[in-house]
């Protein structure tokens, strides 16, 4: 679709038509809501085969990793949202000070309304539909832009949604930069951008315009911290889940994946044994031809990736890796010793196969080493030392920390993923991923069964007085609440 006037047409037809599903309160029924989550999940099973084939063809993903970081999340977050919707939906009773005495009040989640989603190319699938499980059980009506780095699986978005879920709730739009910027031009009541913080910020800015509330889940440059252990086995594990962390979700192509190592010095050469090792076991000695290890998304990222490696000192740092192949558009799981902390690998969120270790003379430098960057979108830190974990908890800022193991923060649903100044911000999964897409409003029930004269004037001393006691101590209301007379 190109943006002519066809398009421009499309775009305003297909919004007029949400707002006025929306306005009908189709939407607002926890059945409908259950009905369209359902179907969502139908179309995963039903579409399992085809989702191999999209991922496959988009970005090499063995269907293993497909399911892994694809459908078995979009899976888990389904049966989560369906277990738990009418206890979200339920309004939140809230205790109110006894000047306020009859009065009741809750806190009641509304939808927002119309509803765009940017989804990335890298979890082309689960980074789309995770969302919209969540603007859907908020009863919203949506737009989903899924990425046009990863046409087949846009393809199959745009032909298989409508024939499980309400077509008239629920679109997808395809298309390149210019229908993004014709989308971002249309006035919305929510956008949810997942993608790069230079994109990031244009739709910040064309949602400023129309005052649309937006939740941006960008990246960072996400450090590994590795303490010494005494144990040998503990570092195995370590490296185990460091090596599985950053080739094994998109073969490094990863928002909150492992960008960089910190380690002290002493134990460098140690650790880049372990990683080669640890990389063979898990990819064999031809990682190309391996099968289970993904390709690079497209030439343009593979050339950036290229000349990222392409720096003379960042080069001549390569101890592992970096053989590149330009007709698969792969490249080969590499590690680099203390490249250039000027060059562009440790200025830039690498998105990528290499994986740079930086050298310290004490493990507690790396606190002051990350606080000298943007804020990440993860810290994970392998140590046992309580008194390290707390300063690294209490002295950095990041969307999450994780210690002893990576990634795992994005699959719990009982907890919020979002990022933190550069990282992004706004969170979601599970509850959180309604929260996000629902207002919550404030209801207050008044009754006309006592009037407390002290609330209006004409003010006198033991008005004041009143209030005061009232706003601070609250015992009356305290004796009120056991008594049975106030809910």
């Amino acid at each position: 679709m190109n943006t002519t006037m066809e398009a421009i047409t499309e775009v305003e037809e297909t919004l007029s038509e949400l707002r006025q599903t929306f306005k009908s309160g189709r939407t607002r029924s926890v059945a409908w809501r259950k009905n369209q989550v359902s179907a969502l999940l139908q179309l995963i099973h039903d579409q399992e085969d085809k989702i191999f084939k999209a991922l496959y063809e988009d970005l090499g993903k063995h269907p293993a990793e497909a399911y892994r970081d694809e459908i078995g999340i979009v899976e888990k977050t389904i049966n989560y949202t369906l277990s738990n919707l009418e206890k979200w939906v339920a309004p939140k009773k809230s205790r109110l000070p006894l000047l306020l005495f009859p009065t009741r009040g809750e806190v009641l989640p509304e939808p927002l309304g119309v509803v765009l989603i940017f989804a990335s190319w890298n979890f082309p699938i689960s980074l789309a539909l995770d969302p919209v499980i969540g603007a859907i059980s908020a009863g919203n009506t949506v737009v989903l832009k899924p990425s046009e780095q990863a046409p087949a699986c846009s393809s199959f978005l745009a032909n298989t949604i409508p024939q499980y879920m309400d077509s008239k709730a629920v679109r997808v739009i395809e298309g390149g930069a210019e229908i993004s910027e014709l989308l971002l031009q249309q006035k919305w009541d929510k956008i949810f951008f997942t993608g790069s913080p230079q994109v990031g910020r244009i739709v910040m800015s064309a949602a400023a315009k129309n005052l649309t509330p937006v939740t941006l889940e960008l990246g960072g440059k996400c450090p590994t911290i590795l303490d010494s252990f005494s144990n040998p086995s503990d570092l195995k594990v370590a490296i185990k889940r460091i090596v599985g962390g950053k080739w094994g979700p998109c073969n490094g192509q990863a928002c909150i994946g492992v960008d960089y190592i910190l380690i002290e010095e002493k134990l460098a050469s140690t650790l880049i044994e372990l990683l080669k090792k640890t990389v063979k076991r898990f990819y064999s000695d031809s990682p190309k031809d391996s099968k289970c290890i993904a390709r690079v998304i497209n030439r343009r990222h593979f050339e950036r990736l290229r000349n990222l490696l392409k720096e003379p000192l960042v080069a001549a740092s390569i101890v592992h890796g970096g053989s590149v192949d330009e007709e698969n558009l792969f490249i080969e799981p590499t590690i680099l010793l203390d490249p250039p902390l000027d060059a562009a690998i440790m200025t830039e969120e690498i998105f990528g196969p290499l994986l740079p270790i930086i050298t310290l003379k004490n493990i507690q430098e790396s606190i002051e080493f990350i606080n000298s960057r943007p804020k990440p979108l993860a810290i994970y830190a392998f140590t046992k030392d309580e008194e390290f974990r707390q300063r690294i908890l209490s002295e950095t800022s990041s969307g999450s920390v994780i210690f002893n193991d990576v990634l795992i923060q994005f699959i719990c649903d009982a907890l919020p993923f979002g990022g933190v100044g550069q990282s992004g911000f706004g969170r979601y999964h599970g509850k959180y991923s309604f929260d996000t897409f629902s207002h919550e409003k404030v209801v207050m029930r008044g009754n006309f069964f006592v009037e407390l004269e002290p609330r209006y004037p004409p003010w006198n001393d033991f008005k004041m007085n009143f209030i005061r006691l009232a706003y601070n101590l609250d015992y009356l209301g305290l004796l009120l609440h056991f008594l049975g007379l106030k809910r």
